[in-house]
This record gives structure tokens, sequence and C-alpha cells, in this order.
């Protein structure tokens, strides 16, 4: 197992690899496993980014984000020119039923709200608009509507496990209740973790997933 200090200077040297990340403006902290970002970036993106890089390391068993946006004056958008682009931008996506989905923004922070069938759709939407010029930070208030058929949502979950070769399947307890999906059992890393979040959303019915996975 790696130390705290083992994994600083690995999450350090995975910002530093990563040429969406201006690392010079990141401060790493670790403690227990868990690891907070500092500083200040130019976009949202890269804080994105930030946080993937620093979730890619393996032994990594949480990551907390505190690192501001602070955007360039060429990068300055009002509130109204950033709803009216992320409006056109979910226009344009035809993976998002825009006219379900409402937008607000508030400091250049967006919010959006509305409902979806599916969980790749809610993500989707958040994407659209969180690369946009101008954006600080997304909030995805979008809820998920869709019919439950929680009599084969379990199997499902368990065959896509089962698909992904270096997970055992077995070591992972699935408990479905109406459309919430408990998740316990243990695995290796934070990548693994996130791995079987998405089979489970992946699954038709899944409305909400409660995740009680530990990294070993």
């Amino acid at each position: 197992m790696k130390t705290d200090a083992q994994l600083k200077k690995d999450v350090e040297t995975e910002l530093e690899w990563d040429p969406a990340v201006a690392a010079a403006g990141i401060g790493v902290e670790v403690k227990g496993g868990i690891v907070t970002l500092t500083g200040h970036l130019e976009s949202y993106p890269e804080k994105i980014a930030a946080e993937k890089a620093a979730q890619r390391v393996a032994g990594v068993k949480g990551v907390a984000v505190e690192i501001d946006v602070k955007l360039p004056g060429s990068s300055y958008r009002t509130d109204a020119d950033i709803a009216a682009y992320a409006t056109d931008a979910i226009r344009w996506n035809t993976s998002v039923p825009q006219e379900r989905i409402k937008i607000k923004v508030e400091g250049g922070r967006v919010t959006l709200s509305g409902d979806v069938d599916w969980n790749y759709q809610r993500t989707s939407a958040e994407s659209t608009v969180r690369d946009l010029i101008g954006v600080k930070g997304v909030l995805n208030q979008i809820q998920l509507k869709q019919k439950i058929s929680p009599e084969n949502v379990k199997a499902k979950i368990e065959a896509a496990l089962q698909r992904a070769a270096h997970l055992d399947a077995k070591a992972i307890k699935v408990e479905i209740l109406g459309g919430t999906v408990t998740l316990e059992g243990s695995v290796h890393s934070l990548a693994e973790r996130r791995l079987i979040e998405n089979a489970t959303w992946a699954a038709p019915g899944v409305l909400k997933v409660v995740d009680g996975i530990r990294i070993a």
C-alpha cells in the first residue's frame, strides 16, 4: 500500500503529465489516501481534467477539489451570454431532449434542471455546457424519469461487471429497491469503482446509485 507521501508524488507527476492541466497552478495534499487539490486555474475544463488525473492514480481513495476558476479577461462572458450559448449548445446535442432541460446562470456558474430518461443524457447535457467559454462551474440537477424494471436490473448490472474481465463481479453486492441501486464490496482503485458506477447507471430503470464500495 502506498504511503501518503508516495501518493502525493504520483498525483503531482500525473498532473504534470496531463497536457490538459496547468500543473503549476495546483497544490496537492494527501491524508489517509484522500487527495485534496487546491489552487487556481483559468478554465472549468482544466479543473475537471485535474480531478480526473488525480482519480487515475492507483491507491487514491477519494479526491476533494478546492480549486478556484479565475477566468482571464479574454474568457469573460456575461451570464446572459453564457445562458444563450448553453441553450444553443443543448439544442445542437442530439442525445439530449432540449425541450426538457432548463438552464440558469449566476456568476458564471450554470445550473441544469429538468428531467431525462437516461443517465447518459444527463451527463451529456453537463459535458455540453461544461466546456463553454466563461463557465466557472456546473451544477447538474437534472432528474431521471424513466420506467423502472427492477426484475432485470440486477442481472444486467452483474452481467456488465462480468464483461469487465479485470473485475470480480462476485466481489460486488448489488441490491435493488425501486429505482435505487446500492453497491457494496471492495475494489483496488478509484478507477475500478468508477467503472462499476458507470456500468450500474447504464442499466435500465436506475434512478439513483448508492455507492458503498470500498477501496482496499
